[in-house]
């Protein structure tokens, strides 16, 4: 198994809000790509782990990911323990992917904060080759399927802050399904069948926070000069051997 790009995110509908129209984008240009979540959202206020379970499931097929599931971190109690960094390096040995996007580490829920730090760790010290995997590498896994590997890079979603962004992904063609693939977690954000997962309201379940999201990529998208767009971060300067190439497909009159 080898996975072109994959999102880990700390809850269901992480991904979904931070990448999930990029998610849509590689996978129509042919890439392989994952989706998986370190928790399974078990101590938010709406919904409960089996229906949370159930829309991320319907998510992943809106995002048209090859490999998707769920860890079994705690939600809200997530840890920077070792066990935890394994579990993670675990996944990557697996999906052996180019690429990771995360949550950045400038957030609001200590959960993501934590993600972000779990991710990077994990996808350095998944590359070194005489790592003690413990317990976890005796799991029912083929001889040499946990070999050593580290990603490309680790890019991190930003999201309510404003933070200095590397680059902006186009996702115009692929906004509309990055909303649906939101919405199908029905029981987190406003929508028609809201009512079914109880009165109480959340921070994401209010009607201004769909349109909040819509804005944030509009905005991203209006600083390449596009419709929508979807921002990483990496914390590594880039290089590039051949910038006139890199930056062929611009153009001063597609920038506002």
């Amino acid at each position: 198994m080898s996975i072109d790009f994959l999102a880990l995110g700390a809850h269901p509908d992480d991904i979904e809000l931070g990448c999930g129209g990029t998610l849509i984008k590689l996978a129509r240009l042919g890439y392989r790509t994952a989706a998986y979540t370190l928790t399974r959202g078990e101590s938010g206020t709406r919904g409960t782990p089996a229906i949370r379970e159930q829309e991320y499931h319907a998510a992943a097929k809106i995002m048209q990911v090859a490999r998707y599931g769920m860890l079994d971190l705690p939600d809200a109690g997530l840890e920077e323990t070792q066990l935890n960094r394994l579990k993670i390096v675990r996944l990557l040995r697996q999906l052996r992917p180019r690429l990771v996007a995360t949550m950045h580490w400038e957030a609001r829920h200590p959960d993501h904060i934590h993600t972000a730090h779990l991710v990077r760790d994990a996808a350095l010290i998944s590359g070194l080759k005489n790592l003690d995997l413990g317990p976890l590498q005796a799991n029912g896994d083929a001889a040499g399927a946990l070999n050593h590997w580290r990603p490309l890079r680790v890019l991190y979603m930003p999201e309510r802050y404003e933070v200095p962004v590397s680059f902006i992904v186009d996702i115009s063609d692929t906004f509309a399904e990055k909303m649906a693939a939101i919405r199908a977690h029905e029981s987190q954000f406003h929508g028609e069948q809201m009512h079914k997962y109880g009165e109480e309201q959340t921070v994401i379940s209010r009607p201004a926070f769909l349109e909040f999201v819509a804005a944030k990529n509009r905005r991203w998208g209006a600083m390449i000069g596009v419709q929508y767009g979807e921002a990483f971060v990496v914390r590594e300067s880039v290089r590039l051997d051949d910038p006139v190439a890199a930056f062929g497909d611009w153009c001063a009159e597609t920038i506002p």
